[in-house]
């Protein structure tokens, strides 16, 4: 009888297990698994990705001298782009015309990913500071707020309000706890493979990559590659292998790719 009892416990953790892997895995791509890289690069930045409906947009930010200010290194800090401006505005005019809501689809979320260049705990606390200035970002359920870059150690990752969430590295072992606080799992695809995006993937690097994803999915997170391939066939191999936010920096080709299928 106890073998039996065991024996039913063992197949109930494989099925649910395996449900947790599959709510993970996205059933169809549509703009909501793009992912706007380094967005504010882009001539229009946050407008051209909103605009497209992406589902994550990235912003790297620094604090320097009391602001947020948005860039990908010291050089960039001069053109004074701030986060409040070239993300926060827009986006709390876009919450309120839409009713509460990111989207006007009311289903649709918004991850915004934040990737801190400067100390993790200082700029993080500032970013805290600054979006509890705007209760709608906050209140919101359709946009998430989602951490990256310079992150604290994650045994802290808990002590954090319930509206900063971070993205984990897929490298990496997680406690249960901290693993209640993380959004994603995202890494450098360099790590797992050097396939460039041409012709089809190696079968080595593709049964990593699987390997690599299934064990993102079983713990019921969605996974990201930075510094991937970027063209329509890495794009439709990425999808084959279930990657569930595609990085770009080709909003609109990839809108377009979307679009068509």
């Amino acid at each position: 009888m106890v073998k039996i009892i065991k024996l039913r416990f063992f197949i109930l953790i494989i099925i649910l297990s395996s449900c947790s892997s599959l709510i993970a895995q996205p059933k169809s791509y549509s703009v909501a698994n793009a992912h706007s890289h380094n967005d504010y690069e882009n001539p229009v930045p946050f407008y051209t990705a909103y605009n497209a409906r992406f589902g994550s947009i990235e912003a790297d930010i620094f604090l320097q001298n009391g602001e947020l200010i948005v860039a990908h290194d010291t050089i960039e800090l001069k053109q004074h782009r701030t986060l409040d401006k070239y993300y926060l505005d827009p986006l709390i005019n876009f919450i309120q015309k839409n009713n509460g809501h990111a989207y006007p689809d009311a289903t649709r979320q918004l991850q915004m990913l934040i990737d801190i260049k400067t100390d993790s705990i200082n700029t993080l606390n500032k970013l805290i500071e600054t979006l509890r200035k705007f209760p709608s970002l906050i209140n919101t359920a359709s946009v998430k707020w989602v951490i990256t870059g310079n992150r604290p150690a994650s045994d802290l990752f808990i002590q954090y309000p319930s509206f900063i969430l971070f993205d984990g590295e897929l490298h990496k072992e997680y406690s249960r706890q901290a693993l209640t606080k993380i959004a994603m799992l995202s890494d450098d695809f360099k790590r797992y493979a050097q396939w460039s995006g041409r012709d089809d993937m190696p079968a080595s690097e593709k049964t990593i990559l699987t390997n690599e994803i299934n064990k993102a999915h079983h713990l019921n997170k969605p996974i990201r590659f930075w510094d991937a391939p970027d063209n329509m066939n890495a794009w439709k191999q990425f999808m084959q292998l279930k990657v569930d936010f595609i990085n770009t920096d080709h909003i609109n080709e990839l809108a377009d790719y979307f679009g068509k299928k």
